[in-house]
């Protein structure tokens, strides 16, 4: 096996390890949402999403999830989710929450990160 190999295999593991962990975290973040789990309902609710408003984010969170893990989804997934993460970030710097803005703004870097390591020509436009 020739180094470049080895590096590229490696840059795809790395890609691949980057890439679950948002997937992860919005999966999770869904199902709690979905389960109505109170501490996160009132966290919610400070940033304006009840009722049937919650529901459509943990939609929108678990749809942007699966789009971004199915391979043939994946570049509109990762779109998706960076819009939705962008929402995330813009929720909470609008309710003054900005320690809470790091943790969206970090998983949509690692998507990013991860994506770029795994499949450089998704952005051969940069």
């Amino acid at each position: 096996m020739s180094n470049s190999n080895g590096s590229s295999k490696a840059r795809s593991i790395a890609g691949l390890v980057l890439m679950a962990l948002p997937v992860l975290a919005l999966t999770a973040s869904s199902l709690v949402k979905f389960a109505h789990v109170p501490v996160v309902v009132y966290k919610m609710n400070l940033l304006g999403f009840s009722g049937g408003r919650l529901t459509l984010v943990a939609a929108l969170e678990i749809a942007s999830a699966l789009l971004f893990v199915y391979p043939k989804t994946r570049s509109f997934g990762l779109l998706f989710l960076s819009a939705f993460l962008g929402g995330a970030v813009c929720a909470h710097v609008q309710a003054g929450q900005l320690g809470d803005a790091g943790g969206p703004a970090v998983f949509l870097a690692l998507a990013w990160l991860g994506t770029w390591l795994r499949h450089p020509e998704m952005l051969w436009s940069f």
